[in-house]
């Protein structure tokens, strides 16, 4: 899938007005058929199912709060075979809008801006919920998971459902990171995908309870691991470009401690330094391939110890990201502009953007966001570090492929947690 692009100088972009706000639309039935119809294909190949737990406690009509955790692009199509029956509206980042903001809003899109806090979000929400009578859709870790395990929610989430006043709906899935993980270059495995929805929280506990212990319920419900699951519950996986860009999330060698050496090719990961080379079996684990010895048995303990030594780094004050960039910028829903080349900074205290021949320059506190919006072949671009505001968003494409987006969320979610 590709987005649409033009060039301009930064300050033709610095001249265009901003998008204006407009209140979500309720879905039209045709739409939940039409997506119900379309997600049937993808369905019937992964053989899902879901069972539910509590749901008849949800009234027939009720709106409600339906949050998921996010690992492909397979979970927009179970949430429109789950929900086909029940009118819903979807919180989707706002550059998924770009050229086509009239078809988005229709099917009930509501935009936002990943990790910039919002309080028009919550205000568009509300009124879908009690004005509309819809649901209202959230993937509350608002990117894919990189490694298989859950990302950072957003402290204000507990204090959103009290506010809200309406039932939590969890749909958990299973096997949907490993049908498609973000890290294997788009490349489908075979996989079974199934999922669980459940009622979550009521209105009476919401408001019953205080937001921090809201806060516990959701992280609770959200912690997963699946690698973990697909090796207890012997999930084979056996095409043989399961490694396939595995040197996205590992991309440092636990043995000689290089990074930007690692290549992840076929079913090994390998370290073009040192020459050690672990294997990804098809039940999901690793084995080392040089002496036997293997440190890490699962690619999410790896990524573990990958973000303890980010933030060792941070702490010292070793870490640095020093990085010539193109540059994107989200100024509106018509395009996404391309405005030049610029350089990437980041350390302990945050982002600098420069570029644009000396005309922009954007800073932004480590304090300004618990994560960061960092993607793999976005858009069919490449792999890129966003930040911004909410006047505005850029999109830093490293030219050094060797840069890895992965370390670079990691340390802006280890320099929040100092910062905080």
């Amino acid at each position: 899938m590709k987005i649409k692009v033009t060039d301009k100088s930064y300050e033709e972009v610095l001249a265009l007005p901003k998008a204006a706000h407009k209140r979500p639309m309720r879905q039209l039935k045709v739409w939940r058929s039409l997506i119900a119809t379309l997600s049937k294909k993808e369905l019937k190949d992964i053989d899902f199912t879901y069972e539910e737990d509590g749901m008849e406690k949800l009234g027939k009509k009720e709106p409600a709060l339906i949050l998921m955790n996010h690992s492909s692009f397979t979970d927009l199509q179970i949430v429109g075979t789950i929900f086909k029956n029940r009118p819903y509206n979807i919180v989707c980042t706002n550059d998924g809008f770009v050229g086509k903001e009239g078809l988005m809003r229709a099917i009930g899109c509501i935009p936002t801006r990943k990790f910039v806090p919002e309080a028009t979000l919550v205000k568009d929400m509300n009124y879908v919920l009690h004005a509309l009578k819809s649901s209202v859709m959230m993937f509350p870790e608002a990117s894919y998971s990189f490694d298989g395990t859950e990302t950072p929610l957003p402290v204000s989430l507990g204090k959103c459902v009290k506010l809200l006043k309406v039932p939590v709906i969890m749909v958990k899935t299973e096997g949907a990171f490993l049908r498609d993980p973000l890290y294997n270059n788009l490349q489908k495995r075979k996989v079974k995908v199934r999922a669980r929805v459940t009622y979550l929280i009521s209105p009476k506990d919401a408001e019953a309870k205080s937001a921090d212990e809201i806060n516990g319920i959701l992280a609770d419900a959200f912690r997963y691991d699946h690698w973990k699951a697909q090796y207890a519950h012997g999930v084979p996986i056996t095409e043989d470009f399961r490694a396939d860009g595995l040197h996205r999330v590992l991309y440092k060698c636990p043995k000689c401690g290089k990074e930007g050496h690692m290549l992840g090719k076929g079913i090994s990961v390998k370290c073009g330094n040192c020459g050690d080379e672990h294997e990804l079996l098809p039940d999901g684990s690793l084995k080392n391939k040089n002496e036997g010895d293997t440190r890490f048995r699962f690619v999410s303990d790896w990524y573990r110890w990958e973000r303890e030594c980010v933030r060792s780094e941070l702490e010292s004050g070793e870490y640095r990201l020093d990085t010539d960039v193109d540059i994107l910028i989200l100024k509106d829903m018509n395009s996404m502009y391309r405005v030049g080349s610029g350089h990437l900074t980041h350390t302990r205290d945050g982002f600098t953007l420069t570029g644009c021949d000396g005309a922009l320059e954007y800073s932004q506190a480590a304090s300004a966001s618990y994560s960061l919006y960092a993607d793999y072949f976005w858009y069919e671009i490449g792999d890129v570090i966003s930040i911004g505001d909410k006047n505005m968003q850029y999109y830093c494409f490293p030219k050094d492929k060797s840069v890895n987006v992965a370390k670079a969320r990691l340390a802006a979610e280890e320099a929040y947690k100092m910062h905080k």
